[in-house]
């Protein structure tokens, strides 16, 4: 049989070749240019082979089972709140609230009171060069019980902006200022002494002034605060004076004129020590004396 030039040739009809069993030629022409080019019957597709089983004729789609309605909010919140313990490993210790400190307890009558072993509240009192500082550093370090120095100064230069130099003399700032770090001293003193832990203040306290001196400390820490008086002669003062460095250095002027109105604590009741002739051990051993006769006889101021 002849073909004209350029037709196609006829695929020949073989097993796996050709058009796949259900398809139209037509399908794979889809273009406009092809549109009606091969339309007619569908080719019948040829017998199956012996013992060929085909697809099972078509019948109704069961029915899809319904899904289960997603949780309640309220139960998947009440899934959220209530997670499992974890183990507490952040190590937090409650701490009590610090309130005002009361008087300690005198020991009894056949045993000496031990100020050394005993939780207290210490006022360190003196004129700038007097030695607070370095006195109650070394009682605080020598203790058998744990002890906390405070440090008025320390707090009061927590300020850095504005601060108020002593050496600018006394003005309404440097009042405030001095307020504040009382307050603060004071609030810090409370805290330590409810969780056992003893307390050292020390401030130029001036006698002239009982309600934003003694009378402030004792409303700040509590009447079981116990006020001692390191009060050295003005030439001791003075050396010492001289020996400090930066805004903590005043003038002669100055420390003669805190020297004199610290002298009115002579006659206040309140226990004075002169360590111009004593060092740092041994004013803290004194120390400890005057501590125990003030825990066996309060004084009243």
């Amino acid at each position: 049989m002849q073909h004209a030039v350029g037709s196609p040739l006829p695929q020949p009809h073989q097993p796996g070749h050709g058009p796949a069993a259900g398809w139209s030629p037509a399908a794979q022409h889809q273009g406009p240019h092809h549109q009606g080019a091969h339309q007619g019957p569908a080719p019948v597709p040829p017998p199956a082979a012996p013992g060929y089983i085909g697809p099972p004729a078509p019948g109704p789609i069961p029915p899809v089972p319904p899904v289960p309605p997603p949780a309640t909010p309220y139960a998947v919140s009440q899934h959220l709140q209530t997670p499992v313990p974890a183990p507490d490993t952040t190590g937090h210790v409650p701490l009590p609230p610090g309130g005002p400190v009361a008087m300690p307890a005198p020991p009894p009558a056949a045993a000496a009171p031990d100020p050394s072993a005993t939780t207290l509240a210490v006022l360190l009192i003196g004129p700038a060069g007097a030695g607070k500082t370095s006195v109650a550093k070394y009682w605080a370090d020598h203790r058998r019980v744990p002890t906390a120095h405070i440090s008025l100064d320390d707090v009061r230069e927590w300020v850095r902006a504005g601060f108020a130099d002593p050496q600018s003399g006394w003005n309404d700032n440097s009042e405030a200022q001095y307020r504040l770090a009382r307050r603060t001293c004071g609030f810090a003193a409370r805290n330590f002494l409810a969780n056992g832990i003893s307390c050292i203040l020390d401030d130029a306290v001036f006698p002239d002034r009982p309600v934003v001196g003694l009378g402030g400390w004792k409303r700040h820490v509590g009447p079981g605060l116990l006020p001692v008086v390191l009060l050295p002669g003005l030439d001791i003062v003075l050396e010492r004076n001289a020996e400090r460095r930066g805004n903590r250095r005043l003038t002669d002027e100055e420390v003669a004129r805190i020297h004199g109105r610290m002298a009115g604590w002579y006659g206040s009741g309140l226990p004075i020590i002169d360590n111009s002739q004593l060092d740092v051990p041994a004013t803290a051993r004194v120390l400890d004396d005057v501590l125990a006769r003030s825990i066996a006889s309060p004084p009243q101021w």
